[in-house]
């Protein structure tokens, strides 16, 4: 279990729960650029959806970071864990995250 609290816990803005139930988590994710999420766990894999293009540079705990260029319409699979999100990118990024749950 980590020590980095949950998303829903920490993220109060541009994070939305949209439905939870026992099998899956859908978030919506909304970051204006310049913005930044407090660093956050998502304790199960998941997979985002690109609601409209976005540029996040992505802060993991060991101190590395991983830029993402999303287009809308994407789709990609990401291992549960832990990170920070920053919209490095010129537009608001819009994605839409469904975590499995165990």
């Amino acid at each position: 279990m980590s020590s980095i609290p949950d998303v829903m816990d920490v993220a109060k803005s541009g994070y939305n729960l949209l439905l939870e139930n026992n099998r899956v988590r859908v978030l919506e994710i909304r970051l204006k650029p310049g913005e930044k999420s407090p660093m956050h766990n998502h304790p199960n894999d998941h997979v985002i959806y690109v609601v409209k293009d976005a540029e996040f540079k992505l802060y993991f705990p060991n101190g590395n970071t991983e830029v993402f260029k999303l287009v809308e319409g994407q789709v990609k699979w990401i291992k549960a864990g832990s990170h920070q999100t920053e919209n490095v990118g010129s537009t608001e990024g819009h994605c839409i995250v469904v975590e499995t749950k165990n």
